[in-house]
């Protein structure tokens, strides 16, 4: 599994030069780029490694507030953002982990996204894909949140109306299609998940440490449905 760097679609975007110049200067100015990679370190904002084919170069130090989408009716410079939110409003967390994973969600890959920003602003968009955390090596403590329920996000990268692209947790996207969705959508009243769910340890079901069976029964089963083996080995889904 990827630790800490992680290929994602190769997105053409307008970098804002400026976070070429560490903020220096530069503003207003726009370098054409490609994704490469993703970054997670905990406790910071993910950084995007970019391809600029201007320079033949890459950098990887770049926020998801140094994009613009790239758009083919302007193809030669992109349009100021309007407005123009800053990164807190475009990524709610920081990463949790240095594990992370990339995934494209098929089913709502082509559903229309509206997102709430901190500001309470929201914003249509497209999804692209799904930055997620967990903890890569079980042999180091787990000094994070990325397996906690209660505690862990996803980031969903979203081309957002205005131009620019964000990374939000599910609890701030509503995600809506036209034969799926309902006309009229309820307001979601859910509560966050506090629960750890495990399907094994259930110490009345029995254990099966002695047996060998392919079609193996605990100790329970066997007074509950007292069939022979042989019977089970030539039915064995009944």
């Amino acid at each position: 599994m990827s630790t800490l760097v992680a290929n994602i679609p190769p997105t053409k975007v307008w970098v804002r030069r400026e976070h070429l110049r560490d903020l220096r200067d530069g503003h207003g100015e726009y370098t054409l780029g490609y994704w490469v990679s993703a970054k997670s370190i905990p406790g910071r904002a993910i950084y995007f490694e970019t391809y600029l084919p201007e320079y033949g170069a890459m950098f990887d130090k770049l926020t998801i507030g140094a994009f613009l989408s790239w758009d083919p009716d302007s193809p030669n410079k992109p349009e100021k953002p309007s407005p123009d939110l800053p990164l807190e409003d475009l990524q709610f967390w920081n990463s949790f982990d240095h594990g992370l994973v990339v995934v494209e969600k098929n089913l709502i890959s082509n559903m229309e996204f509206e997102v709430r920003t901190r500001s309470n602003m929201s914003l249509k968009g497209k999804y692209l894909f799904t930055i997620d955390n967990y903890h890569p090596h079980r042999n180091e403590p787990d000094l994070y949140f990325s397996e906690i329920p209660d505690e862990h996000k996803s980031h969903n990268i979203i081309e957002l109306e205005n131009g620019q692209i964000g990374a939000y947790p599910n609890n701030r996207c509503r995600m809506t299609d036209p034969s799926l969705s309902y006309s009229e959508l309820k307001t979601p009243d859910f509560r966050v998940s506090t629960r750890y769910f495990d399907v094994e340890y259930v110490p009345a079901w029995g254990r099966l440490g002695e047996s060998d069976d392919y079609f193996w029964e605990t100790d329970r089963e066997k007074v509950q449905n007292p069939i022979t083996l042989k019977e089970a080995q030539e039915n064995p889904f009944e």
